[in-house]
C-alpha cells in the first residue's frame, strides 16, 4: 500500500512539525485553510490524511466526496467532525484526549475567580485612571470559598476542577449527564466520595451559585442552556463554560445578563467562534477567553505530538494511537 500525503491545515507547535519532516510527505499550510481550500484539497486525491483544527468542519456532505484514509484532529472534542459519516466512509478519525485536563481546570478556576471578584473590570479602573485610592465600596464581588459550585458533566474535568473548588472550602454538586442523569459508583468517584454530592439537572441549575459546563456537544447538550434554564438559576448565580460554545444559547445568555437574571458570566468559548452574539462584549459582568482552555506550552506541545503520531500511523497504514472511530 502506497502512504499518504498528509496536509496540515495549520502551523503546530513542536514536536509536531518535526515527527511529520520524519515521515516526509507532508504539506504545511502556513496560514489556516479556509472551507474551500480544504474541500479541493480533500477530495481531488492530492493528500490521504489531514491533521486538522477545530475550526476545519467536516460535514457528511465533505466527508461522501472525500477521498482520505484518516482526520487526526488537533483537539481532545472532535464535534467539527461528523463522526458517523465518517465512519460510513471508512474514514479514521483520531484525536488527543487526556492531555489538557489539569489546564482547562485551572481556566474554568480562573474565571469563577476573575467574574466573582470583577478582576477584568477592577484592571481596567486602574489602566483608565479611576483607582483615586482603597474605597469602602469599590469593585465588590462575591465570595467563592464557601459557596456552592455546580458541575453539569463529571468527566476528567469536571473532576479536576471539583478538587480544586474543594481546596476553596466550595460544595460541590455534580450531574453526570444532564440533562438526563445516570448512576455513579464509588469507584468512578474514587477520591472524591463522601466530597461531592450527585444531583439530577433541576436541582444543579436551581442551587448552583456557579453553575460550570463539562458536557460534550451532543444533540441533547446543544443549548442546555437556555433562557429557560437560566430563569432557573439563581439571580446572583453566575455561569461558567469551558466546554463548548453551543452548550449556551448564547443570545439568551446575553439577555439574561442584561436583565439581571443571573449576576455574570465567565466564557472561554462561544456559540459561533471566533463571532459573539450582539451585545455580549459590552456586558461588563463577562470574563471572556479567546478558547485557551489548553492553551500552555507543555499541553500544546503534547497535543502536537499526539496529532502528529495520529497522522503519520493513518497516513502508513497502521492504527493511530488514538483513535475515535
Amino acid at each position: 500500500m502506497t502512504d499518504h500525503r498528509i496536509l496540515v491545515t495549520s502551523l503546530i507547535p513542536e514536536p509536531g512539525p518535526s515527527i511529520l519532516r520524519e515521515y516526509g510527505d507532508v504539506t504545511f499550510c502556513d496560514e489556516p485553510i479556509d472551507a474551500d481550500a480544504l474541500r479541493t484539497a480533500v477530495t481531488d486525491g492530492s493528500h490521504g490524511v489531514v491533521l486538522a483544527q477545530l475550526s476545519d468542519r467536516f460535514d457528511a456532505d465533505l466527508l461522501s466526496r472525500a477521498t482520505l484514509a484518516g482526520i487526526s484532529n488537533y483537539a481532545v472534542g472532535f464535534d467539527n467532525i461528523d463522526v458517523d459519516a465518517a465512519q460510513r466512509h471508512g474514514i479514521i478519525v483520531g484525536n488527543t484526549p487526556g492531555v489538557l485536563t489539569d489546564s482547562t481546570a485551572d481556566i474554568t478556576v480562573l474565571l469563577m475567580l476573575a467574574t466573582a471578584r470583577r478582576a477584568v473590570e477592577a484592571d481596567r479602573v486602574v489602566r483608565t485612571g479611576g483607582f483615586q485610592g482603597w474605597q469602602p465600596n469599590l469593585m465588590l464581588g462575591t465570595d467563592v470559598s464557601g459557596r456552592t459550585l455546580g458541575l453539569a458533566g463529571f468527566g476528567r474535568i469536571a473532576k479536576a476542577t471539583a478538587r480544586r473548588a474543594l481546596g476553596f472550602g466550595m460544595t460541590v454538586l455534580f450531574c453526570p449527564r444532564p440533562p438526563s442523569d445516570r448512576d455513579v459508583a464509588d469507584h468512578e468517584l474514587g477520591d472524591l466520595v463522601g466530597r461531592v454530592t450527585h444531583v439530577d439537572w433541576p436541582t444543579l441549575v436551581r442551587e448552583s451559585d456557579f453553575l460550570s459546563l463539562h458536557v460534550p456537544l451532543t444533540d441533547d447538550t446543544r443549548h442546555l442552556v437556555d433562557a429557560d434554564v437560566l430563569a432557573a438559576m439563581r439571580d446572583d448565580a453566575i455561569l461558567i463554560n469551558t466546554a463548548r460554545g453551543p452548550v449556551v444559547d448564547e443570545t439568551a445568555l446575553v439577555e439574561a445578563l442584561r436583565g439581571g437574571v443571573i449576576a455574570a458570566a465567565g466564557l472561554d468559548v462561544f456559540e459561533r467562534e471566533p463571532e459573539l452574539a450582539p451585545g455580549l462584549a459590552d456586558l461588563p459582568n463577562t470574563v471572556l477567553l479567546p478558547h485557551v482552555g489548553s492553551a500552555t506550552v507543555s499541553v500544546r506541545s503534547e497535543m502536537a505530538r499526539l496529532s502528529a503520531l495520529n497522522a503519520v500511523a493513518i497516513a502508513r497504514g497502521e492504527e493511530p494511537p488514538h483513535r475515535v472511530v
